[in-house]
């Protein structure tokens, strides 16, 4: 994410705190949160996949993704 998107992000939250957001701007915060998030947990995602866990014989395995559960 652009450095532009999170300073507007920042601005977006400032101003709902004062005096509000129009329809417009709320909507326009959504989008750029949610891209935000998206991005943050695909590289979140990618650096765990280079974390390796030390096993009691003292080799290394990869961490597993567990399943989602409903």
């Amino acid at each position: 994410m652009e450095k532009e998107q999170i300073l507007r992000i920042n601005e977006l939250a400032r101003k709902k705190k004062t005096v509000g957001l129009t329809e417009a701007e709320a909507i326009e915060q959504q989008e750029l949160r949610a891209q935000y998030l998206r991005e943050f947990r695909a590289n979140m995602e990618e650096t765990l996949k280079a974390v390796r866990v030390e096993q009691a014989d003292g080799t290394y395995k990869p961490l597993v993704k567990k399943e989602k559960v409903n």
